[in-house]
């Protein structure tokens, strides 16, 4: 299962740790088998119907895809994907073109979650969302988010036209000024490459994270993708959910709490 020829043969993934295969357990995904140690069983008392195989340390080491054994692995089958995903106008969906680094995927997948983001889509480019290294870094997140991978271009160019597309990049409008709108698509493109040309044709707004200072020479060439991936979601969720206002009435309040201040400071 280490090899995505032979996850795509029996339709399965491997998962492991704790807090990831209880997660699962629970999940709508199908569990083929879990094999575990005597302790962690006795630890952890599963549902009579769930296939479990009891194992020793060494067995576990033979089968592991860690570096460090965890007590705990699960054979698990993977769900239908639908490669047709709806994007609704009132959503906020996360777009990847190109994110090859599993440890990236993952973790973007699990800010996905943090921030109530429900959907992720993919490009046929993107590493393979069962990579155990992909799984391993969801947290579990897996379970909550929708992956799917598909041709980019194909599905933004059947998207209705008042769906806003933002791509994040290195040139672009500062994120945290912008005139942006509480649903819509994020892409975000690999370290390496950034969004595609192909795809760029199709973003609506570009929009980049500003450094600080603005007019210092020397700083890191980019962001890692997935911290980049943290401050847009985190920024679009910050003035935009339900009760909260839009940009200008945040600045507006934080003026006239600054005006209130200096009344009180002259008194």
């Amino acid at each position: 299962m280490k090899q995505k020829k032979y996850r795509d043969l029996h339709c399965c993934f491997v998962a492991e740790g704790s807090k990831l295969v209880l997660e699962l357990t629970g999940s709508h995904f199908p569990i083929r088998q879990i094999y575990a140690s005597t302790e962690w069983l006795r630890d952890n008392p599963l549902a009579p119907e769930m296939p479990v195989e009891e194992v020793k340390p060494f067995e576990m080491e033979r089968i592991t895809t860690l570096s460090t054994p965890s007590p705990v692995l699960a054979v698990v089958e993977m769900p239908a994907e639908n490669t047709k995903p709806a994007c609704r106008k009132e959503d906020l969906t996360l777009m990847l073109d190109g994110i090859q680094d599993p440890g990236n995927l993952g973790t973007m997948i699990r800010i996905a979650d943090w921030f109530g983001i429900q959907q992720l889509i993919c490009s046929k480019g993107c590493v393979d969302l069962y990579n155990p290294k992909v799984v391993q870094a969801t947290m579990g997140s897996i379970t909550r988010v929708k992956v799917n991978h598909v041709e980019l271009s194909g599905f933004l160019g059947s998207l209705e036209e008042d769906i806003p597309v933002y791509g994040m990049g290195l040139e672009g409008e500062n994120i945290f000024t912008a005139d942006t709108k509480p649903r819509g698509i994020i892409v975000i493109g690999s370290e390496a490459h950034g969004i595609s040309e192909e795809i760029l044709r199709y973003v609506t707004n570009r929009l980049s994270i500003p450094c600080y200072p603005a007019n210092r020479g020397d700083h890191a060439e980019s962001l890692n993708a997935a911290v980049a991936t943290g401050i847009a979601c985190a920024e679009f969720r910050r003035t935009r959910d339900e009760g909260r206002g839009t940009k200008d009435e945040g600045r507006r309040t934080r003026e006239e709490g600054r005006r209130t201040r200096d009344e009180e400071n002259e008194e």
